[in-house]
């Protein structure tokens, strides 16, 4: 997962995990149930379809509200997380994980406007 970080991430909701096993994704969802263990936990998406993220570290913070997570997915379709980022939502503007989901399908839709993989030439 070294490489995880070393370019563009294909931004995804649940129903997508499937087409990017073993891919590196971007994931932003709300924070459903986190696990006692702190190195699972749960995330909605603005269908209401919840995913499974696995840390490689237990949590040492709490963790809730709308949260990024960058990682690969793995076969079973878990969020093998590598980073996550916790996004403020400012006094009285809820993050609309409705509309960003709308966005991500018309991402997915257009792929010739807004390209995930980055050409690179020897």
């Amino acid at each position: 997962m070294s490489g995880i970080f070393e370019g563009p991430k294909a931004r995804v909701n649940t129903s997508m995990l499937t087409q990017y096993v073993s891919r590196p994704v971007c994931f932003v969802g709300r924070v459903e149930k986190v696990h006692p263990t702190g190195k699972t936990f749960t995330v909605s998406d603005g269908e209401g379809k919840v995913a499974p993220v696995e840390l490689n570290e237990p949590l040492e913070e709490e963790l809730s509200g709308v949260v990024e997570v960058v990682g690969m997915v793995s076969n079973k379709g878990v969020l093998m997380a590598s980073a996550y980022t916790i996004l403020n939502e400012e006094k009285g503007v809820a993050f609309d994980l409705e509309l960003y989901n709308e966005a991500l399908k018309v991402i997915h839709d257009f792929p010739q406007y807004y390209p995930f993989e980055v050409a690179t030439s020897g």
